[in-house]
This record gives C-alpha cells, sequence and structure tokens, in this order.
C-alpha cells in the first residue's frame, strides 16, 4: 500500500484547523439555518475543512504516492498570512471596503505568476463579493468606510 506523506500531513493539518474553527464557534450563539447566529458559519466552515481534511489524509494513507515534499513557497505563507491578519486587526477600524482592497492586494500578490491586470481583477472581484454577501446578502453591520478614515 502506498502512502503519500504530503497529502497525510495537508489532510492533518486541514482537519486541525478545521476543528479549532469548529470548537472556537461554539463559543458563540450557532442560531439555527434560517436564523443564524455569529457561531453558523464559522461552525459549518470549520466542519466542512475538518471533514475535508479527514477524507485527503485517509486517501494518503489508503493510495497516495510518495514523492518529495519540495520547497516552501515562502512568499505566499507570508502574504497570504499577512492579508488575513491586516484584515483581522483593520476591518472594523478601516472599514470593509478598504481593508478588504488590501487584503485582497496583498493575497494576490503571492503568486510570481499573477500580473498586474490579474491582481487588480482578483481585488475588483473579491471586495465586490464581500461586500454583496457579508453586507448585502448577511446584513453584517461592518461599515463600509470605518472611523479611521470617515474620522
Amino acid at each position: 500500500m502506498a502512502r503519500s506523506s504530503k497529502d497525510i500531513l495537508a489532510g492533518l493539518a486541514f482537519a486541525a484547523i478545521g476543528l479549532a474553527f469548529a470548537i472556537g464557534a461554539t463559543q458563540y450563539q450557532v442560531g439555527t439555518t434560517f436564523q443564524m447566529g455569529p457561531g453558523y458559519f464559522p461552525l459549518v466552515l470549520g466542519g466542512l475543512l475538518a471533514v475535508l481534511g479527514g477524507t485527503i489524509a485517509v486517501r494518503g494513507l489508503r493510495d497516495g504516492e510518495e514523492g518529495p515534499i519540495g520547497k516552501v513557497p515562502w512568499r505566499a505563507v507570508v502574504l497570504v498570512t499577512v492579508a488575513v491578519l491586516f484584515f483581522g486587526v483593520t476591518a472594523r477600524g478601516l472599514g470593509l471596503l478598504p481593508a478588504t482592497v488590501v487584503a485582497a492586494l496583498l493575497a494576490s500578490l503571492a503568486s510570481r505568476r499573477t500580473g498586474v491586470l490579474g491582481v487588480l481583477l482578483i481585488t475588483a472581484g473579491l471586495t465586490a463579493l464581500s461586500i454583496l454577501i457579508f453586507v448585502v446578502g448577511l446584513r453584517l453591520r461592518l461599515p463600509l468606510i470605518g472611523d479611521w478614515i470617515s474620522g
């Protein structure tokens, strides 16, 4: 039986992160499908990520192909981490619009293959989608422009 260390490690990492988010989400009111509380979405996504991670790990144990793990893309790791942290720290103060624009710009620069047009399209698309989902669809009370800008 062939095993894939990459798939096993990736699956376990996904499962651990998913479980952490799901457990953390239980600290908030979960609600129901039709009346979602603040913990509902992270609980569902964390659970899905944990299941996906478990599936990847099992497939890696069962029928994976062993190969070298390869180089860690540090540029991508750093830029995506900084983007997520930046958004988390500034979303309320800057507002959803500028925080999303900067976070999307940082994350889209993680790939060396993405050109300027691609970066701009990704940023515009993620920003528009975020506003549609969180402000229009879920009616979250995040200001589009925060106090740090509007004063």
